[in-house]
Order: C-alpha cells, then sequence, then structure tokens
C-alpha cells in the first residue's frame, strides 16, 4: 500500500494498493512523497480487514497518512514498523506522548541502521532489531557497461542541499585540467567526466552554475536499467552528503556494481561502507577532490591509504592494478553480505517471531 502519481511505473508481479497521490512533505533536509487522504486511507483499511492477512508491515511507522490509521484502528493483526530516519525532528518530539504511547502496538521494531534506532531511541523509547537495506546485487552482474570514453565520476540522488550535489561540482570543477589515469597506457592522461542523475529543488541553480558540457551530463532521472549500466560503467561513484543519512545505500550499489566509492564521513555510510570506500569529512570540496584525484589517478597518499585500509597493498606497498582489483572484490563481497536475498529471510524470521512468537 503506498501513494500512486503513475500506475504505468507500478513494478510487475507486485499487488498494490493506491493510498491516494503524493504530497511533498519536506522534513530532515528532504522531500518525502506522501499521501494525505483520509478517503484512501480508510479504503485501505478497509482492506487490510478484509484480506485475511497474518501480519502488517509498516515503513517509517509516523509518517503522516495511512500509519496513523493503522495505529489507531482496531481489529487488525500484528505490526512489525522498520524505522528509517535518521536525525531528530521536531514532529516527534511535538507528538512524543501520543507516538510513545501507539508504538506500544508493534509487536517488532526493526531499525535500518544503528543511525536510525539511534533516533527511534531518542523519539520513542523501546527495543529494535537492526537489519539493512538490501540490494539487488544480481542487478549489477551481466550488464552491459553504459558506453563512455573517459573516466567517469557518478553521482545519483536527489538535488537538495543535503546531498552535497554542491560539494561534489565544486570540488570536481577545480580538479587539475588533466588527471593521470590508467587507461591501460602508462602515463596517459584523460580529463575525467561527471555523471549527474537525479533531479529536485536545486537543480535548476547547480546547472546555471556548472552548465552541462563535455566534463558535465546533466542527466535527470533515469531508469533503474540505466542506473545499474552507469553504474557498472563508472570508475567511481560519489556520494557527498552532509548529513541526515541512516544508510549508504549508494554505497553498497556501487560496490555491487564494482565501482571504487568516495563518501562522507557520517555516521550512516561510515556503516555501510565498513572499510570499503573513502570517506572525507562532509563539506569539504577539497578533501573531496583530493579523494577523486586519487582514485582517478591510481596512485597517491589517498589510495594508498585506502588500499592498506583494506589490506589489499600490494607486495610492493603500492596501489596498482592488482590491489586495485582486490580492493574491487572485497567490496563487492561487502556488498553481498547485504543482499536482498539475505534480507527476505531476516525479515521471514521477524515475521514468524511476530505471528507465532519466537521459535527455540
Amino acid at each position: 500500500m503506498a501513494p500512486v502519481d503513475d500506475g504505468a511505473r507500478l513494478p510487475p508481479g507486485v499487488e498494490v494498493v493506491a493510498t491516494g497521490r503524493s504530497v511533498p512533505v519536506r522534513g530532515n533536509g528532504s522531500v518525502a512523497p506522501i499521501s494525505l487522504s483520509v478517503s484512501a486511507a480508510r479504503s485501505a483499511l478497509r482492506i487490510l480487514r478484509s484480506g485475511g492477512f497474518d501480519l502488517i508491515h509498516v515503513h517509517e511507522p509516523f509518517t503522516p497518512g495511512l500509519p496513523y490509521g493503522l495505529l489507531g484502528a482496531r481489529g487488525l493483526p500484528p505490526m512489525v514498523a522498520t524505522f528509517h530516519r535518521s536525525g531528530g525532528s521536531p514532529f516527534y518530539t511535538a507528538l512524543r506522548p501520543l507516538t510513545t504511547r501507539l508504538a506500544r502496538r508493534f509487536a517488532v521494531r526493526c531499525a535500518v541502521s544503528a543511525a536510525a534506532e539511534s533516533t527511534a531511541v531518542a523519539a520513542l523509547g523501546g527495543t529494535y532489531k537492526i537489519g539493512f537495506n538490501g540490494v539487488e546485487v544480481d542487478a549489477y552482474r551481466s550488464v552491459e557497461p553504459w558506453p563512455k570514453e573517459r573516466p567517469t565520476v557518478l553521482f545519483v540522488g536527489r538535488h537538495e542541499g543535503r546531498k552535497g550535489l554542491g560539494v561534489l561540482l565544486e570540488a570536481f570543477d577545480a580538479l587539475a585540467t588533466t588527471t593521470t589515469v590508467r587507461d591501460g597506457a602508462p602515463g596517459g592522461v584523460a580529463q575525467p567526466v561527471l555523471w549527474v542523475a537525479g533531479e529536485g529543488p536545486q537543480t535548476g541553480t547547480l546547472r546555471r552554475s556548472y552548465p552541462g558540457s563535455s566534463d558535465i551530463h546533466w542527466l535527470g532521472v533515469i531508469s533503474d536499467q540505466e542506473k545499474a549500466r552507469r553504474l557498472v560503467a563508472a570508475d567511481l561513484v560519489c556520494a557527498p552528503s552532509l548529513g541526515g543519512e541512516s544508510f549508504g545505500m549508494v554505497l553498497l550499489e556501487a560496490m555491487a556494481a564494482r565501482a571504487v566509492v568516495v563518501a562522507s564521513d557520517i555516521d550512516g555510510y561510515r556503516e555501510a561502507a565498513d572499510g570499503h570506500a573513502l570517506l572525507v569529512p562532509p563539506g569539504d570540496g577539497r578533501a573531496l577532490g583530493g579523494a577523486l584525484s586519487a582514485v582517478l589517478s591510481g596512485a597517491g597518499p589517498v589510495a594508498a591509504d585506502a588500499a592498506e585500509a583494506a589490506g589489499v597493498e600490494g607486495e610492493d606497498g603500492s596501489s596498482g592494478d592488482g590491489s586495485r582489483r582486490r580492493w574491487l572484490d572485497a567490496a563487492e563481497g561487502w556488498a553481498a553480505h547485504w543482499s536482498m536475498g539475505r534480507l527476505a529471510e531476516w525479515y521471514e524470521g521477524i515475521y514468524r517471531s511476530a505471528v507465532v512468537g519466537p521459535q527455540g
């Protein structure tokens, strides 16, 4: 059950009950599409009562709309809640007496990361099972890479302040005119290309400051298929968020696609990376530019430190092509640890405990 704005984009093989059209609601430095339709929520509740379901799984359960209808309704099956938010909320604070009481209706509370758990505990108290956001690791196998002619940096995300795209554009613009790359020809040089996917409230402003060119490609919103192909093709995926991220999904997707990751050193990303990404202070354009340059050149202290941290440096201590392969192998293996299949198995255990109780 979710808000539906374009029925043609619904996933095949999944029965989706529309709970109205979405309304953009600002919060936590982002904009979330939320349905506020009372009539749609009532219709959804009627379906839940008549459907003979064993369990209801609610994501981000104190989002306005249907979740409050669920928590206030009677005669529903057990509910499992998953909390995603990282960072406090005035909304949580103002409604704490109500949300704390309603939260007792959950049979099991889950959080996608330690950062999300910390936010939920501060707002509601209680205990939580920490899971993760699953990655479709199989989606990056046997994928034809997107065509490219030069080393490529990819950004995927909403163009809003907390995602840090402005910091990345500034850092990319400041890179030297030519960057040494390992393109099969020792000493070869090539200027990197930046692919910018997505859109958001800052798109217009950023595009005026950094117009599209042969070096910066503004892609707009892309399909999942194109996203997979570009992830596989990219030499480097950059996630320069400034904060407010409970989990680094894009980091794991990039690792599964065998791209080197450069990201901000924030709680959610640090947990997702686990030493398999180069982390720089959030908002530090100079440090970000240095990391980009080091990865693209295949040399320099940042790349060497990253290889050493992962235990993949070459026999001579260098961070050469063999070390890069081992780095990517280790990162790909780490991403597989967070596969959607493993997450499904984890949730199946949660569901069983909620419906029939803990198993011996």
